[in-house]
């Protein structure tokens, strides 16, 4: 269990060993100055002499700091905390690479950080706690699941490390990245009240429906105006499918408007599309200044200057629809803001001056809630699909399941999805296998000093869950690279067996504690009723011209680096 402790004192200036060696470097250097030049140098020249030697005696006391700071357990960031007083003096090191002097293992994660990081662990035998430098960022990765309930869960790590690119387009004042305090557990509460509880979720079903609806039109459509001789079975690309339903899923709820994304109106549907593609680069970047502030003057990513061109873009917007809804409520009766029918922004609006939300507060709000959700359920979609085409067993369980339950002709509804336990486990299973967040997305940050799996952490680290790694490990799971989704259904075959929102570690791809995804229960409602719905009315088959690959690129989630093309048929004409 983490266990918090005072914040050790700032240590008093001392002669540490590099102190004491620069030390005797400038005495010697004057010494040897004087005694080597003796009269042959007259004083300008002697003074020079002198100068460059103290110099050069100052960059060996660089030196030796920086190669004793790189010395430590977990590199140079844990380094400077060697010496840093009594509890660091005593505590129990936190196994880890030293990295590179000053870098630490900054250039070193590669592009999947996340196996990375899995193999580090297992190399240094630290899953329950590993350390590493991050340059000036002290960092911990836990990955085994009783380490990770325990900063999930506590307190000391209620706040989250601000990226740059977080702050700069407007992140910091919404629900991911705000500070926990009264604002940030005012904004959980708005949201979970009038967005993501249970009687919305399910006052939103018609429109997941529709959603979905206008995905199978599409593929249908597709097919029948292949070519006859493909006998019904045409190759399609789903990946822009699916986005494109996401994207209205959430602004139907959030905006209560949609988008038509293949005719002329389809303007302000593409800008949509286009901010979120880039907000999720902008996020997902691995930014250098986020660890070497001064570097942050130079913008040498461009980290900062596409920032500051996305930001009033989004300004203008989402500052039109708000715009909308304030003409649209001099029309409305003021029951109806809080109705079934109302939208967030009516929500937002009808309760900005009690809740002492400004104008600015509200556009990151949305903007956040338009940003975390148009994209996830598309990802977690490709994924269960890719994994269906390359099971296809597994894929007509699910269709078998479906007609059991609600029979030939009839559409799968949201009241059905408990009553089918092996399509919900084999999305379950895609989570496992394909975590989105494999280091749950976003990092925590230690506001306290605490104490982790034995271990002392101070006040300032990140913190972050190789979810990837505690998923793959083949101590929790029998066979972890095989896509079995019956590990998740119980003896009866009526499972799923737990949880994944959070209650259980072993697999908690949303995180947990009170930093856990908000919008969780709603996003595995509109997979488990998408997903139903495309394997009741079709069948995914491998294509053998585009075959499926299972090849990840790390963004801000884990996407296919491929997207997925699947032959596709309709399995009732």
């Amino acid at each position: 269990m983490a266990t918090t402790s005072a914040s050790a004192p700032t240590p008093a200036l001392t002669f540490s060993e590099p102190g004491i060696w620069a030390l005797y470097a400038v005495i010697s250097a004057s010494t040897i100055s004087s005694t080597f030049a003796g009269d042959q140098l007259n004083s300008g020249a002697r003074s020079l002499l002198n100068l460059l030697l103290i110099v050069c005696a100052i960059a060996c006391l660089s030196i030796a700091i920086a190669l004793t700071r790189w010395a430590s357990p977990g590199g140079p960031a844990w380094g400077r905390l060697a010496r840093g007083g009594p509890v660091a003096a005593t505590a129990k090191p936190i196994p880890g690479p030293h990295g590179i002097p000053i870098l630490g293992s900054l250039l070193s994660l590669g592009p999947l950080a996340h196996r990375t990081l899995a193999s580090l662990s297992q190399k240094y035998n630290a899953l329950p706690l590993l350390a590493l430098s991050l340059a000036n960022t002290r960092v911990i990765v836990a990955s085994l699941p009783s380490s990770a309930k325990e900063i999930l869960t506590s307190s000391c790590f209620a706040d989250r490390p601000v990226k740059q690119s977080a702050r700069r387009l407007l992140f910091d004042r919404a629900i991911g990245f705000a500070p926990y305090g009264d604002y940030w557990r005012k904004l959980r509460r708005i949201a979970a009240s009038h967005l993501f509880s249970p009687k919305r979720i399910a006052e939103h079903e018609v429109h997941r429906q529709a959603e979905v609806g206008c995905v199978i039109d599409a593929i249908a459509g597709h097919l029948h105006g292949s070519n006859a001789l493909s006998g019904g079975v045409s190759s399609i690309e789903l990946r822009p499918l699916l986005q494109q339903a996401s994207v209205n899923n959430v602004m139907v709820s959030v905006f209560g408007k949609r988008y038509g994304f293949d005719v002329d109106e389809a303007k302000e549907g593409k800008e949509l599309q286009a901010m979120v593609r880039e907000g999720f680069e902008l996020l997902g970047a691995f930014n250098l200044a986020d660890h070497m502030p001064a570097l942050g003057t130079f913008d040498s990513q461009c980290i900062k200057q596409r920032c500051d061109a996305l930001v009033p873009r989004v300004y203008a917007f989402v500052s039109k629809i708000i715009s909308e809804h304030r003409q649209a409520r001099s029309t409305m009766m003021e029951d109806e803001v809080l109705s079934e029918k109302s939208d967030f922004v009516h929500v937002l609006l009808g309760m900005q001056a009690e809740e002492g939300l400004s104008d600015a507060d509200i556009i990151a709000i949305l903007w956040e809630m338009i940003f975390r959700g148009t994209d996830s359920v598309a990802i977690l979609l490709e994924w269960v699909l890719a994994e269906l085409v390359l099971h296809p067993e597994v894929q007509e369980k699910i269709a078998l399941e479906i007609t059991s339950i609600v029979g030939d002709g009839n559409v799968v509804r949201d009241a059905d999805i408990p009553k089918l336990p092996y399509l919900q486990a084999t999305v379950y299973e895609t989570l496992r296998l394909h975590p989105p967040g494999p280091l749950l997305s976003w990092a925590r940050l230690a506001i306290h000093d605490v104490e982790i799996a034995g271990h002392h952490v101070p006040a300032g680290t990140t913190a972050m869950v190789n979810m990837w790694a505690i998923s793959h490990d083949a101590s929790i799971w029998s066979d972890p690279l095989a896509f079995t989704p019956e590990r998740f259904l119980d003896a009866y075959g009526a499972g799923p067996n737990f949880d994944v929102r959070g209650s259980d570690l072993r697999l908690a791809p949303f995180g947990a504690g009170r930093r856990v995804c908000p919008g969780r229960a709603m996003g595995l409602a509109t997979v488990n009723l998408w997903l139903a719905r495309l394997v009741q009315q079709f069948m995914f088959t491998s294509d053998p011209v585009h075959e499926v690959d299972l090849s990840e690129v790390l963004k801000l989630s884990c996407e296919m680096r491929t997207p997925l093309c699947a032959k596709v048929s309709e399995r009732w004409s």
